[in-house]
C-alpha cells in the first residue's frame, strides 16, 4: 500500500475519479475549481517550448550526421501523411457505416450561427499562408516565449545545426544546453506531482458546467466517436506497432501515468515533456525523439483527424444534407491539409471543422452548434489518440534506424509495465 501511494498513476487516477464526483455532486464548486487545470496546464506549457528547443539542439549537435536528420525528419513526415490519411479514412468509413446522425431532431432553421462565430472567423483567418508565416518568429527568443511549438522547432534546428557544423568550438554552448536540460526535466519532475490538482480541477470542471444531461440527445454520435478511436488505437496503430516489433498494449500500460494526465486534463499538450523523456528511456536517441514528438504533435494528429471527418458526415446526416462520394474526397482533402494547424490555435479541433465545412456549402458552419456544447468531452478521445499516435510513430522511426532491437524494446515496455511508477 506504501508503495501504491508512491505512484504518480494512482493519485492521477483518484483525482480524476474525484473530480467527477465532485462536478456531479455540487456543480457550482466543480467550476469553480477551474483555475486548478488551467494553472496546471500553463506550468507544463511555460516548460515545454524550452524543453523541445535543449532536447532538438542537443540530439542534433551530437549527432553531427546532417544526412541522417534530414532522413529521419522526411521519414516522420511520410509516417505523419500516410497515417493521418487512414484516421480520416476510418472516420469517413464509421461515419458511413453507423450513419449516428440519422434520425436527429434538428432542422437547418433552428441553428444559432452566433453560437460558433468566432469559430468559423478564426478558420477564415487562418489561411495556408498564414500558417506558414507564423512558423517563423519575429525574434529568435521569441520563439521560446511565444508558445508555438512549431517556431520552437525551426529555431532549434537552425540552432542545432549550426552547433553541429562549428564542431569542438560549439562544445562549451553545447554543454551549457546540457546543463539546461537537466534542469528543466527536474523541474518537470516536481510539476508532475501537481498532475493530480490538475486533473482534478480539469475533471470538476468540466462535469460541474455541462453535467450529465447534455449528453443525452448525442450520446450516440460521443459512442461512435469513443469506439472508432479505440478501434484505432489497437487496430491500426496497434498493427503498426506489431510490424515494428512492439506491443502495443504494452506501450499503453508504460504511458498509463500520461493517458491518465491527459484524460484529467483534456490536453496532450500537458504531457509533451514527460512523453519525450518516456521515449528517451525506452532507447530512442534524443534526436529521434527531439524531431519527431514536437513535429507529430502539429502534422500527426490521428485523433484530430478521426474527429473532423466522422463530425462533418455526421452534421450532414443529422441535416439530411447527401453527400456524394466526390463531397466526401473533397472533404478529405481539405481537412488534411486544415489538420496541420489544428495544434498552433485555440479551439484548434473546433477551428479545423469549421473550415473543413466551409468547402461544402450544403452543411452550413452553424451546424457546429449541434455539437458544441459535447466538445469538451470529445476532446479527451481527441487528445488520447493524437498521444499514442506520436508514441508510436517515435518508436517506429527509432526501430527504423536501429536505434533499439525488438527484444530491447519489448523486454524494457515489459518491465516498466510491470513495476509502479515512483
Amino acid at each position: 500500500m506504501r508503495r501504491l501511494a508512491r505512484s504518480l498513476y494512482f493519485w492521477v487516477l483518484t483525482a480524476v475519479l474525484a473530480g467527477v464526483l465532485v462536478g456531479w455532486l455540487w456543480p457550482a464548486t466543480g467550476q469553480a475549481l477551474q483555475p486548478l487545470g488551467e494553472g496546471f496546464i500553463r506550468l507544463i506549457r511555460m516548460l515545454v517550448g524550452p524543453i523541445v528547443f535543449c532536447t532538438i539542439v542537443l540530439g542534433i549537435a551530437h549527432m553531427r550526421d546532417l544526412p541522417r536528420v534530414g532522413r529521419i525528419g522526411l521519414k516522420a513526415l511520410v509516417y505523419f501523411e500516410v497515417l493521418s490519411t487512414v484516421a480520416l479514412l476510418v472516420g469517413m468509413l464509421v461515419a458511413n457505416l453507423a450513419r449516428p446522425g440519422e434520425g436527429f431532431p434538428v432542422a437547418p432553421g433552428q441553428l444559432d450561427a452566433s453560437l460558433v462565430a468566432r469559430y468559423a472567423s478564426a478558420a477564415r483567418a487562418q489561411s495556408v499562408a498564414d500558417f506558414l508565416l507564423n512558423v517563423i518568429p519575429n525574434t529568435l527568443p521569441g520563439a521560446l516565449t511565444g508558445g508555438e511549438i512549431l517556431q520552437v522547432l525551426l529555431v532549434a534546428l537552425l540552432v542545432g545545426f549550426g552547433a553541429a557544423v562549428a564542431g569542438e568550438r560549439a562544445q562549451p554552448f553545447v554543454a551549457l544546453i546540457e546543463s539546461l536540460s537537466q534542469v528543466l526535466f527536474r523541474i518537470v519532475g516536481f510539476v508532475m506531482w501537481l498532475a493530480p490538482l490538475g486533473a482534478f480541477g480539469a475533471m470538476a470542471f468540466t462535469v460541474g458546467r455541462f453535467g450529465w444531461q447534455s449528453l443525452r440527445p448525442l450520446a450516440a454520435f460521443m459512442g461512435v466517436f469513443y469506439l472508432t478511436c479505440l478501434l484505432f488505437i489497437l487496430g491500426v496503430l496497434g498493427a503498426v506497432a506489431r510490424l515494428a516489433g512492439f506491443s502495443i498494449l504494452r506501450l499503453l500500460a508504460y504511458l498509463r501515468t500520461e493517458l491518465l494526465t491527459v484524460v484529467g486534463t483534456s490536453s496532450s499538450e500537458s504531457v509533451l515533456a514527460p512523453l519525450i523523456e518516456k521515449m528517451t528511456a525506452l532507447g530512442c536517441r534524443r534526436a529521434t525523439v527531439g524531431l519527431v514528438v514536437p513535429t507529430g504533435y502539429s502534422f500527426n494528429l490521428d485523433g484530430t483527424c478521426i474527429y473532423l471527418s466522422l463530425a462533418a458526415i455526421f452534421l450532414a446526416q443529422a441535416l439530411k444534407v447527401p453527400l456524394s462520394v466526390g463531397d466526401q474526397l473533397m472533404l478529405l482533402v481539405v481537412a488534411m491539409l486544415s489538420s496541420k494547424g489544428a495544434a498552433t490555435v485555440t479551439g484548434g479541433g473546433f477551428i479545423t471543422l469549421a473550415a473543413t465545412l466551409a468547402v461544402v456549402p450544403s452543411v452550413p458552419v452553424a451546424s457546429l452548434a449541434l455539437i458544441l456544447g459535447i466538445d469538451r468531452f470529445m476532446s479527451e478521445a481527441r487528445a488520447l489518440t493524437n498521444l499514442v499516435g506520436n508514441a508510436v510513430a517515435t518508436l517506429v522511426i527509432a526501430r527504423s534506424e536501429r536505434e533499439l532491437s525488438a527484444a530491447d524494446l519489448a523486454a524494457r515496455l515489459a518491465g516498466a509495465a510491470a513495476v509502479p511508477e515512483a
